[in-house]
């Protein structure tokens, strides 16, 4: 860099601020480009096993509100409270789920870290250079697939039906899976799946599936990948230098337009045959404004030690009302250059924030928009001395 400085400094006369400034961008990419080709780092494959799978969940399994620490008030009570005609805060739902291998027999233990995660699926790690394999097996009874953002993958890995000038089984079969039937996916991690000049070490991508897209990922089916640059990862992909990571999807699960509306309504509500699926309170009452599936504080406490590198990654999915700003309360983050302590996401949009929390305590952790605050889309977030 020293080197660098001195050579702009020699030019400098007679150059333009704006050209200078160009020249240490492109310096500055190349540098890194460089320093990574000097990494002797063999590439691996990372083979996940993953199933669509139906789970009964819970929004508020504490059944309170963790963040006034008392029973829901009546306003709460909209969006939690199950009825004659409500379906309350448990509903069936489809998550990606990992198993320990292809015969789909046992899962794969979460950690008991990861347990925030919620309603996301596994998350999958690579390194620049890495490709990664995912067995996927569908174990709902609607069709469904694994469509990947930002990695790289040909015809028979794309996960999405459309007319897109392909034929025969070998590039369609990924678009969709049908139930009880399998598909693997191939995911190639070239460098520009990797992070840019003006990124960390480490960003996100997130899979879904894509045969209903909408439904589908109202259902639940959606998860992260992180990729890290390469030499920049540890063994299982982490990167290094962090010491704690967090992923968060902010959203407002619909369920009036989950696969199993009709199955919630029989099985939740106490009066199935009253329910009016048109009526604007009931379709209110399924509007969930969670995070990581959870409403009102119940999301497990994510937990750091002041002074610790925390890299948090943040997206959002959903309609036009999905306009999300997440607010760590306590602590500030730095994300796209920026110092802040709110960062903004759209739907299938993704933001990455590094934190060294200096102020210890449990903090609050929510969407800022206002009705979203007011109907559950918080949590907390604690930092240990």
């Amino acid at each position: 860099m020293r080197a660098l400085m001195r050579g702009i400094s020699k030019v400098s006369q007679g150059v333009s601020l704006a050209a200078l400034m160009l020249l240490l961008v492109a310096s500055l990419a190349v540098a890194c480009t460089v320093e990574e080709s000097q990494e002797k780092i063999d590439a691996k494959t990372r083979t996940y096993y993953v199933a669509a799978d139906t789970v009964k969940w819970d929004y508020a399994p504490k059944g309170i509100s963790q963040i006034s620490g008392k029973p829901f008030n009546d306003d709460e009570d909209v969006f939690v409270e199950q009825g004659e005609h409500r379906i309350g805060k448990t509903y069936r739902k489809a998550l990606y789920r990992e198993y320990t291998d292809e015969s789909f027999s046992e899962l794969k233990e979460r950690p008991a870290e990861q347990e925030y995660l919620g309603t996301l699926g596994p998350l999958m790690r690579a390194q620049v250079g890495d490709t990664i394999k995912v067995v996927f097996k569908n174990n709902t009874d609607f069709p469904a697939s694994m469509h990947p953002h930002g990695v790289f993958y040909k015809k028979n890995s794309e996960g999405a039906p459309y007319q897109d000038g392909t034929s025969g089984a070998h590039n369609k079969g990924d678009d969709v899976v049908k139930p009880g039937e399998e598909h693997t996916y191939t995911w190639e991690v070239p460098e520009r799946a990797g992070p840019g000049p003006m990124d960390p070490t480490s960003i996100m991508w997130m899979y879904h599936s894509h045969v209903d897209e909408s439904d589908d990922t109202n259902t639940g089916l959606i998860g992260p990948i992180i990729v890290t640059c390469k030499g920049e990862a540890q063994e299982d992909g982490s990167p290094k230098g962090v010491d704690k990571e967090f992923v968060n999807l902010f959203t407002i699960f619909d369920e009036n337009k989950s696969h199993y509306l009709d199955y919630n309504i029989e099985h939740f509500a106490r009066d199935p045959e009253g329910v009016d699926t048109e009526d604007e309170g009931f379709i209110e009452s399924n509007l969930m404004h969670s995070i990581n599936g959870y409403v009102f504080g119940n999301m497990p406490l994510m937990k750091m030690k002041k002074g610790e590198k925390v890299r948090w990654y943040v997206m959002g999915m959903g309609t036009e009302v999905d306009l999300h700003t997440p607010h760590w309360h306590g602590n500030t983050v730095l994300s796209r250059g920026m110092r802040t302590d709110v960062v903004d996401v759209l739907p299938a949009s993704m933001v990455v924030a590094d934190m060294i929390p200096d102020d210890p305590g449990t903090w609050f952790y929510h969407c800022h928009v206002n009705d979203h605050i007011d109907a559950g889309m918080t949590a907390r977030y604690l930092v240990k001395e």
